[in-house]
């Protein structure tokens, strides 16, 4: 299985099911939290193959700047916060709704968790994405 930092639908859910670790393979940016040691020993404990994308190709990860670009839009734009707590308050309700209520046009126009529901049920339609 292939994930992409920011996918934390796929990653939350992933985990919620309960899924292996090992032989999953996680593309990120080059960010300092992904050289990070504490990270690399973490991919390494839970058998998680780490890929980073080449520097300075931020399209080879479009679909996160996308991501990126709605959370200032649906979450940033419209609060002022005051100190990290409140921002990690805000984020954290925004992930909720973003990952359980808001529709993705991706996922045929349903909230994450209908279309993961409806993938159990082998009743998913998406739309499919190749890069």
């Amino acid at each position: 299985m292939r994930i992409t930092s920011g996918s934390n639908i796929t990653i939350g859910l992933f985990f919620k099911e309960g899924g292996d670790t090992k032989g999953l393979v996680l593309r990120t940016d080059n960010g300092p939290q992904f050289i990070a040691n504490v990270f690399v020993k973490a991919c390494e404990e839970l058998g998680i193959v780490h890929e980073r994308i080449p520097v300075r190709t931020p399209n080879m990860n479009a679909h996160i700047e996308s991501f990126h670009a709605i959370l200032e839009e649906e979450c940033y734009s419209h609060n002022e916060f005051e100190s990290f707590i409140d921002v990690y308050a805000a984020v954290s309700q925004y992930m909720e709704y973003h990952n359980e209520r808001r529709r993705h046009g991706s996922l045929g126009y349903k909230a994450p968790s209908q279309f993961h529901e409806a993938f159990l049920r082998n009743n998913a339609k998406g739309i499919a994405i190749v890069a």
